[in-house]
């Protein structure tokens, strides 16, 4: 168990104007922000980040949207993080997703679900590696 996890917050939700009511939510459920930019993923980083999902028919069309435009990169510290995130984001699928989580208040679709949460200790190192080098943690 980790106190660290990553998360995106989504081009679908950046372009909805939703990045304050989502660290809202964030910080409100006792997370610490260890760190956070804004970016925007090339096709190329999209590509080498979900490339767990290369051999999966959405994977082009993933991609493609996680490049359409900036994401907030973010890496959230408190105890039994990944799973408490996990809860707080929600199911995939926003019609499914329990009220009061994230996914319930800004996913629009299964594709456009606004957040990524690691899914485990080892993703979150990895994913928070990915868009962060050690000096802009803290």
């Amino acid at each position: 168990m980790s106190n660290r996890t990553f998360t995106m917050i989504k081009p679908d939700a950046v372009r909805a104007g939703n990045i304050g009511n989502i660290l809202k939510m964030i910080n409100d459920a006792g997370f610490r922000i260890v760190a956070m930019k804004l970016s925007k993923m090339s096709m190329e980083r999209a590509g080498e980040f979900y490339a767990v999902h290369s051999e999966r028919p959405f994977y082009g069309e993933l991609c493609e949207f996680m490049s359409s435009g900036p994401i907030v990169a973010a890496i959230l510290e408190k105890d039994n993080a990944v799973e408490d995130f996990r809860k707080l984001i929600g199911a995939t699928n926003p019609a499914q997703a329990e009220e009061g989580t994230i996914r319930k208040a800004y996913a629009t679709s299964v594709g456009e679900n606004a957040v990524h949460g690691s899914d485990s200790d080892e993703n979150a190192a990895i994913e928070g590696a990915f868009h962060f080098s050690g000096t802009e943690m803290f």
